[in-house]
Protein backbone atom coordinates (compact mmCIF):
# COMPACT_ATOMS: atom_id res chain seq x y z
CA UNK A 1 0.00 0.00 0.00
CA UNK A 2 1.03 3.68 -0.83
CA UNK A 3 0.72 7.21 -0.15
CA UNK A 4 -2.12 6.98 -3.03
CA UNK A 5 -4.96 5.29 -0.91
CA UNK A 6 -7.84 7.47 -1.01
CA UNK A 7 -9.62 8.06 2.32
CA UNK A 8 -13.32 6.50 2.49
CA UNK A 9 -15.64 9.74 2.58
CA UNK A 10 -17.70 9.80 5.76
CA UNK A 11 -19.94 12.02 7.19
CA UNK A 12 -19.65 14.15 10.38
CA UNK A 13 -21.79 11.72 12.22
CA UNK A 14 -20.55 8.47 10.92
CA UNK A 15 -16.77 9.71 11.26
CA UNK A 16 -17.59 10.54 15.27
CA UNK A 17 -19.12 6.46 15.40
CA UNK A 18 -16.11 5.21 13.75
CA UNK A 19 -13.41 6.71 16.11
CA UNK A 20 -16.03 6.86 19.29
CA UNK A 21 -16.44 2.67 18.62
CA UNK A 22 -12.03 2.91 18.19
CA UNK A 23 -11.45 4.20 20.89
CA UNK A 24 -14.19 1.99 23.15
CA UNK A 25 -12.53 -0.53 22.04
CA UNK A 26 -9.30 0.42 22.73
CA UNK A 27 -10.37 1.14 26.20
CA UNK A 28 -12.18 -2.66 26.46
CA UNK A 29 -9.57 -4.15 25.46
CA UNK A 30 -7.08 -2.41 28.19
CA UNK A 31 -10.04 -2.98 30.92
CA UNK A 32 -9.54 -6.70 30.37
CA UNK A 33 -5.72 -6.67 30.46
CA UNK A 34 -5.98 -5.05 33.84
CA UNK A 35 -9.11 -7.43 35.09
CA UNK A 36 -6.55 -10.61 34.11
CA UNK A 37 -3.51 -9.01 35.68
CA UNK A 38 -1.73 -8.94 32.46
CA UNK A 39 -0.73 -5.34 32.20
CA UNK A 40 -1.11 -2.23 34.29
CA UNK A 41 -2.02 0.41 31.41
CA UNK A 42 -4.15 3.85 33.08
CA UNK A 43 -6.57 4.97 30.20
CA UNK A 44 -7.94 8.54 30.84
CA UNK A 45 -10.28 10.07 27.61
CA UNK A 46 -11.74 13.52 27.60
CA UNK A 47 -13.71 13.44 24.30
CA UNK A 48 -12.11 12.58 21.25
CA UNK A 49 -8.90 12.29 23.13
CA UNK A 50 -7.49 8.41 25.03
CA UNK A 51 -4.49 8.78 26.57
CA UNK A 52 -2.35 5.71 27.91
CA UNK A 53 0.03 5.62 30.83
CA UNK A 54 2.38 2.50 30.58
CA UNK A 55 4.34 1.00 33.03
CA UNK A 56 7.79 2.80 33.24
CA UNK A 57 5.91 6.27 33.29
CA UNK A 58 5.38 6.34 29.11
CA UNK A 59 1.97 7.49 27.47
CA UNK A 60 0.68 6.90 24.15
CA UNK A 61 -1.76 9.55 23.10
CA UNK A 62 -4.62 8.66 20.46
CA UNK A 63 -6.59 11.79 19.24
CA UNK A 64 -9.37 12.14 17.23
CA UNK A 65 -8.81 14.92 14.08
CA UNK A 66 -12.65 15.75 13.07
CA UNK A 67 -12.01 18.55 10.85
CA UNK A 68 -9.08 15.77 8.85
CA UNK A 69 -11.21 12.88 9.28
CA UNK A 70 -7.74 11.55 10.89
CA UNK A 71 -7.15 9.80 13.72
CA UNK A 72 -3.49 10.49 15.50
CA UNK A 73 -1.35 8.25 17.22
CA UNK A 74 1.43 9.94 19.48
CA UNK A 75 3.73 7.58 21.08
CA UNK A 76 7.89 7.36 22.09
CA UNK A 77 8.57 5.76 18.24
CA UNK A 78 6.67 8.88 16.51
CA UNK A 79 3.79 9.89 15.49
CA UNK A 80 0.97 8.61 13.00
CA UNK A 81 -2.01 9.64 11.24
CA UNK A 82 -4.55 7.38 10.29
CA UNK A 83 -7.25 7.80 7.37
CA UNK A 84 -10.59 5.62 7.37
CA UNK A 85 -10.28 3.66 3.77
CA UNK A 86 -12.32 0.67 2.90
CA UNK A 87 -13.35 -0.20 6.46
CA UNK A 88 -9.77 -0.05 8.55
CA UNK A 89 -7.64 3.39 9.95
CA UNK A 90 -4.72 2.88 7.44
CA UNK A 91 -1.60 5.10 8.05
CA UNK A 92 0.11 6.81 4.59
CA UNK A 93 3.05 4.12 4.61
CA UNK A 94 -0.12 1.40 4.27
CA UNK A 95 0.37 0.26 8.10
CA UNK A 96 -3.11 -0.51 10.04
CA UNK A 97 -4.03 1.48 13.14
CA UNK A 98 -4.23 -1.80 15.73
CA UNK A 99 -0.99 -3.35 14.46
CA UNK A 100 0.73 -0.42 15.19
CA UNK A 101 -1.04 0.30 17.98
CA UNK A 102 -0.11 -3.01 18.80
CA UNK A 103 3.66 -2.60 18.07
CA UNK A 104 4.41 0.40 20.37
CA UNK A 105 2.58 -0.77 23.34
CA UNK A 106 4.30 -3.53 23.33
CA UNK A 107 7.43 -1.69 23.04
CA UNK A 108 6.85 0.64 25.82
CA UNK A 109 4.96 -1.67 28.43
CA UNK A 110 8.01 -4.07 27.49
CA UNK A 111 5.85 -7.32 26.86
CA UNK A 112 4.03 -8.57 23.48
CA UNK A 113 0.43 -7.09 23.93
CA UNK A 114 -2.27 -7.50 20.61
CA UNK A 115 -4.64 -4.68 20.03
CA UNK A 116 -7.51 -6.57 17.40
CA UNK A 117 -9.52 -4.68 15.05
CA UNK A 118 -13.17 -5.52 15.50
Amino acid sequence: MTASLAATPLSDADYQAKTRALLDRVEATIDAWLDEDVVDIDTHRTGGLLELSLPGGSKIVLNTQPPLQEVWLAARGGGFHFRYVDGRWIEREGREFHALLSEHVSAQAGQALQFLSA
